[in-house]
């Protein structure tokens, strides 16, 4: 289903995204190709997306990262019946050992978890 939207124009911006070889080339990069708020959004759902794969409630994740509820909402499908794409990077990343820069769980959440 996802791959109906895939054109030569998106598959070449997605072979530039896949030549960048470090984080400062991925600012470099990002901060030509995207408004700051378009990142900043981009990197909030992000910590959204790993923050539900932790079973965090949706006052948490808003109070945390700013994101609306809405927008938590299509994350939450997307991990549930989308395309595998943020559950797959979230996987990778923590095979690699990347953290977010979010809170750690509290003994009381980790205990009803």
């Amino acid at each position: 289903m996802a791959h109906q939207k895939r054109d030569e124009m998106k598959d070449y911006l997605f072979q530039a995204i896949l030549s960048l070889q470090s984080i400062d080339d991925c600012y470099n990069f990002f901060d030509d190709l995207c408004t700051i708020k378009e990142v900043s959004e981009m990197a909030k759902r992000m910590c959204g997306a790993k923050m539900l794969a932790e079973n965090r409630v949706y006052t948490e994740i808003t109070e945390k990262t700013g994101l609306s509820t809405a927008t938590i909402s299509r994350i939450n499908r997307c991990l549930k019946y989308g395309s595998d794409g943020y559950s797959e990077v979230l996987r990778r990343l923590d095979e690699a050992g990347v953290e977010p820069p979010l809170p750690a769980k509290t003994e009381t959440e980790e205990s009803n978890g």
